[in-house]
């Protein structure tokens, strides 16, 4: 048992399977993880992110600590999604994890990468929609919010559609010796305030 906080005991949790009228997400396990070579592997989908395909190892990098961010706040972490039986791509929620994301209680950073061909069928905001559902009634969030590079208005799109806001904008911390294209034009944050936790 873990205290809340207001110092009362609850229960550990482990992140559970969520669904949507079309997804399934199922929390991240390492037999996921052909399917995320499969996604970081394409050059468009890691565009706004190293400007290039990931290789094996760094997938291998990548997905240990994914597995690593469902332990640092139990009922968070990373989820792989279906529609039926096919792989659409990945989300996350999870406690603030960068150098622009300053620790905070009750807040939580929401993400997500899709295959090219689910691209614009609506799949990255009702996975996000659930997330965002569970991350304030089931955890009790205060805040969540999600970054991007300004110049993705795909992803600003997304964060829009299910109801977030823009916060702030911050320069980039990204690679200087092989920089991403728009990376001088710095990165957005949205965010969305849970009402219940307001009232």
């Amino acid at each position: 048992m873990t205290p809340d906080r207001t110092g009362s005991p609850v229960p550990s949790r482990t992140a559970p399977t969520l669904r949507t009228e079309r997804l399934r997400l199922v929390p991240l396990a390492d037999e996921h993880f052909k399917l995320e070579v499969e996604l970081d592997a394409d050059p468009a989908v890691m565009h706004y992110l190293t400007g290039r395909a990931a290789t094996r190892y760094e997938v291998e990098q990548s997905h240990r600590r994914r597995m690593a961010s469902a332990n640092e706040l139990p009922g968070l972490g990373f989820w792989v999604g279906f529609a039926g039986d096919e792989f659409v791509g990945w989300w996350l929620l999870r406690p603030p994890n960068g150098p622009d994301q300053p620790k905070v209680e009750g807040e939580a950073e929401l993400g997500y990468r899709l295959l090219r061909r689910h691209w614009r069928r609506g799949y990255a905001s009702e996975g996000s929609r659930e997330l965002i559902r569970y991350g304030f009634e089931d955890m009790g969030l205060d805040r969540i919010f999600a970054q991007t590079m300004a110049v993705n208005t795909p992803s600003r799109a997304t964060m829009a559609a299910v109801g977030m806001t823009f916060a702030r904008a911050f320069p980039c911390h990204g690679p200087i010796d092989d920089p991403v294209p728009g990376i001088d034009e710095g990165e957005v944050e949205y965010e969305i305030k849970n009402a219940a936790a307001a009232t």
